[in-house]
């Protein structure tokens, strides 16, 4: 697939900009810059992008595009949980491999999110799969028992009810900008 071979191509580009940015600051710069990491926001604004791209099938997603997808999960998701960051940004970015890799897209947004998110933000993106098992009722008795003992289970069933009703065409949804920007205040906001 071509646009794969693209797609990562464009990710490595990015993180090898993202590298230089660091290099080039004095060593106290970059333990604050670590800390506050403004450039993860540009890695989820170019994998947000890239899923514009990316359409499914008309039957189980009648919205169209996966970014327009991940756009309505994030708004549902703020009506839930408006102050949960972390939800909020897994809400947002849970299908952002599929630009990378569709049959893996869960293993593919893990890798390109690795040290740019929370591990309850990769817990959210890891598990949304089998969440979406458990409204179908397809979910074995030893993964529900294992999720279930998670202290954010309940938000993970609300980040699969979020991404099954997100699936609505002509819906009006923030952009890309706004929804990472809400992020980021609320991110600020913490400080």
């Amino acid at each position: 697939m071509p646009v794969n071979r693209e797609i990562r191509a464009e990710l490595e580009r990015l993180q090898q900009s993202l590298d230089r940015d660091l290099l080039g600051l004095a060593p106290e710069h970059k333990a604050i810059s670590a800390e506050v990491a403004p450039d993860r926001y540009r890695l989820f604004e170019t994998l947000l992008l890239l899923l514009e791209l990316v359409k499914e099938g008309r039957r189980s997603h009648p919205e169209g595009d996966v970014l327009y997808h991940s756009l309505q999960v994030f708004d549902l998701a703020r009506a839930e949980l408006p102050y949960d960051e972390e939800f909020l940004l897994a809400a947002l970015l849970h299908d952002v491999g599929k630009a990378i890799d569709r049959k893996e897209h869960v293993a593919a947004a893990l890798d390109a999110l690795r040290g740019a998110i929370t591990d309850r933000t990769a817990w959210f993106i890891e598990h949304h799969v089998e969440a979406a098992s458990l409204h179908e009722g397809t979910l074995g008795a030893r993964l529900l028992r294992r999720l279930q003992a998670e202290e954010s289970f309940d938000e993970l069933v609300l980040l699969a009810d979020c991404d099954r009703r997100g699936r609505v065409r002509g819906v009006i949804v923030p952009d890309v900008i706004e929804a990472l920007q809400y992020i980021r205040d609320l991110a600020d906001a913490e400080e």
